[in-house]
């Protein structure tokens, strides 16, 4: 169900509609475009309020614009991040694998290593 609520922008009130819930978000906006046009006011003067609007307007699109490329430049820098941890982990098992196998084989070296000495010592203490 809508809901229906004043704001002002520029000296004018306005009816708007929201979603249920939304009033205080749709007030806030309304507070800062109103904070924009006059800012814009502040620095250009008396400029007529429709361009006032305008300007306020493509003021906030700049500032959309510029914030979806910060948060696509992110998203790929967050993607880059990923495949290096990708690379990082799959280096890690893979070094593991290889640190396993090596101390396995030296284990098996060693195990026959004993065995020969064993049997070069013939009947003595057991090595191993």
């Amino acid at each position: 169900m809508s809901h229906h609520i004043n704001v002002a922008l520029n000296g004018r009130q306005y009816r708007m509609a929201c979603e249920e819930g939304q009033e205080a978000r749709l007030v806030k906006l309304a507070e800062s475009l109103e904070t924009r046009i006059q800012s814009l006011r502040g620095r250009f003067g008396e400029i007529g309020d429709a361009r006032l609007t305008v300007m306020a307007a493509l003021t906030v699109c700049d500032e959309l614009l510029d914030a979806g490329q910060r948060i696509r430049n992110l998203e790929d820098e967050l993607e880059a991040l990923r495949n290096v941890r990708s690379a990082a982990a799959d280096r890690a098992r893979t070094t593991q694998t290889a640190v396993a196998n090596a101390l396995n084989a030296a284990a098996d070296r060693i195990e026959r290593t004993a065995q020969v000495l064993n049997r070069t010592i013939g009947g003595g203490v057991a090595i191993g």
